[in-house]
């Protein structure tokens, strides 16, 4: 039962020596990532950066202990803390100290409902959030997270914002104020970390940024121009403290940690499973990560941490480094923890503009133009989703892109089901196979007196209106010589109540009009369905087939079954009705 839950006893009794290497490598290499782009996202989600340290500390080390992705690695990232910051942003706040305990209890409250869903087997959720959808959310998230930083990169005062269109305006109208050292500055720190990059991606490009900006500014008394420092980071690790928040916020507080709760998670799953497909391994158990990723937020939120999740560039520079196992992420909390405790100091000259630049590469990276275009080849309703999702985050901001695109993406699913593809079928010419007739035109036999439909996709109140229309349309093309009308039901997997009843009439209008009715390939559950409902009775169990060349057949020779294919086709799960 403890295994369930802390993976870590699993993996750390069989823990081998040559494992040691890569994730003492990773571990040493993330933790120096952390450090600059941790306090680079706490100034994203409006905190003083020393918070972006306090949330890569104690996190990372309840993910390694209940994580199922041994390469994940968790702490804070853009994209949440933009969602952090556009939420509490539009509340009505009194001041620092009580934006500061609002991003705290945020991920307690966010971490709770992880931790629910996930006892709650409710993993699957994320299947709701299609790949269009987060590709389109997750590219015009990254140019709004880049461009929010434009005021660090200017030097200027611009208004937030999570909408472009305001955030541009706001910009545009700062850019007489521009203070050319930090833009300098700015320009310098991403040449450096893109050119470092392209070198050997294993570089740590932030860190030498970094400290290449703190010597320019200490050296070169660039403060003293107008150039905006980070100044005095609190040294010591973060202290045991239970979240205070007024029990009237709550309320206001919900629809922000619910969606961050879903987003986070969906990030964190997306990467852990993309890391584990590429390595041929499957560890990773969806509501276990729910758990812990709740589990690291809630008992984070107590040592001063804000939301976190797992990081898309850190997880992959975790992989790349040759992490093996959570070891690696416990040893990148140290390597955070050393320097809350001894390089503090060492921060105090840092320019917001390097920072800046660190968040700008590192988003901009998000931005996806090659599965837009694949979709434009091959799928235009999909690209139409990710287009729509992309431009509703864009002008409306990340949350109502989050859960519009989901939205569009559902009515998408709800319009594919209500039309599912009909199939006209004809015999493949001296064979038993049945197959389109628009695909096989020239192969296949079309007798007058049958008309043989295959639906692909679920009867229900949703589509019964078109399946009888397309039917319809079909008996009138078929003329006075059609004499059966075959459904091929191999595609059915359902038939509600609604459809029962269409299927019903439809039958007793094809007697009318001395029309037989025939169901062939009617799955186990779908058999259930037309006995338990009574339409057998309507149909005739002499009506049901296996295949459809049983029922071409004899329909067609007028001949007898034997007992046994009569059991295959009619039988449920109680038995032969």
């Amino acid at each position: 039962m403890l295994k369930r839950y802390f993976p870590i006893l699993d993996w750390l009794p069989g823990y081998q020596k040559q494992w040691l290497s890569g994730d003492l490598s990773a571990g040493i290499t993330v933790g120096i990532m952390l450090v600059p782009q941790g306090m680079a996202y706490a100034m994203i989600a409006g905190l003083p950066p020393v918070f972006g340290l306090y949330a890569a500390l104690v996190p990372q080390i309840v993910y390694a202990l209940m994580g199922t992705s041994r390469q994940l690695a968790v702490g804070p990232v853009a994209m949440d803390s933009l969602l952090v910051a556009s939420g509490l942003g539009a509340l009505a706040l009194s001041g620092i100290e009580e934006y500061i305990a609002m991003a705290l209890f945020l991920a307690l409250f966010m971490g709770g409902i992880q931790l629910l869903f996930g006892l709650l087997k409710m993993g699957f959720l994320v299947n709701f959030l299609s790949k269009p959808v987060i590709s389109g959310f997750t590219s015009a998230a990254a140019i709004i997270i880049g461009l929010s930083q434009l005021k660090h990169l200017l030097g200027t005062d611009i208004e937030g914002s999570s909408q472009i269109h305001i955030l541009l305006s706001n910009a545009f109208k700062t850019l007489g104020d521009t203070n050319l050292f930090t833009l300098g500055l700015g320009i310098a720190a991403i040449i450096v970390i893109r050119t470092l990059k392209k070198i050997n991606r294993k570089i740590p490009g932030a860190l030498v940024a970094v400290v290449l900006g703190v010597l320019a500014v200490y050296f070169l008394e660039l403060s003293s121009s107008g150039v905006r420092i980070v100044g005095e980071v609190p040294d010591g690790l973060p202290g045991l403290t239970l979240p205070a928040l007024d029990t009237a916020r709550i309320s206001e507080l919900f629809p922000i940690a619910l969606t961050l709760a879903l987003i986070a998670f969906m990030e964190a799953i997306s990467v852990a499973k993309a890391v584990e497909e590429k390595r041929g391994e499957n560890h990773v158990k969806a509501n276990q990560e729910l758990i812990a990723l709740g589990a690291s937020n809630i008992v984070g939120s107590l040592f001063q941490s804000y939301p976190t999740t797992g990081g898309f560039s850190r997880t992959a520079v975790n992989d790349q480094a040759g992490a093996n196992t959570g070891l690696a992420s416990l040893i990148s909390s140290a390597v955070v923890g050393l320097t809350l405790l001894f390089l503090t100091p060492a921060f105090y000259y840092l320019p917001n503009a390097v920072l800046a630049a660190i968040i700008m590469v590192a988003v901009f990276g998000l931005i996806d133009l090659k599965y837009p275009a694949r979709l434009w080849k091959n799928r235009k309703d999909e690209f139409a989703l990710l287009v729509i999702t992309f431009l509703l985050t864009l002008g409306l901001g990340i949350k109502e892109g989050i859960l519009l695109g989901v939205l569009a993406s559902l009515l998408l699913l709800v319009y594919r089901t209500s039309k599912p593809h009909i199939a006209i079928l004809g015999r493949i010419r001296d064979t038993p196979h049945f197959r389109n007739l628009d695909r096989f035109a020239t192969d296949t036999d079309n007798p007058e007196e049958f008309l043989i439909l295959r639906f692909d996709g679920q009867l229900f109140f949703g589509n019964k209106d078109y399946f009888r229309a397309q039917l319809q349309k079909q008996i009138e093309k078929k003329g006075e010589g059609l004499e059966y009308v075959i459904l091929n039901a191999e595609a059915v997997n359902y038939i509600d109540s609604t459809a029962v009843f269409m299927l019903r009439s439809l039958v007793a209008d094809l007697k009318k009009e001395n029309i037989r009715f025939a169901v062939a390939g009617a799955i186990g559950p779908t058999r259930d369905i037309l006995y338990t409902s009574g339409l057998i009775e309507d149909i005739g169990p002499e009506n049901l087939f296996s295949n459809t060349n049983e029922a071409f057949t004899h329909l067609r020779m007028r001949s007898e079954r034997s007992e046994i294919e009569t059991r295959i086709a009619t039988q449920t799960a109680t038995g032969l009705v």
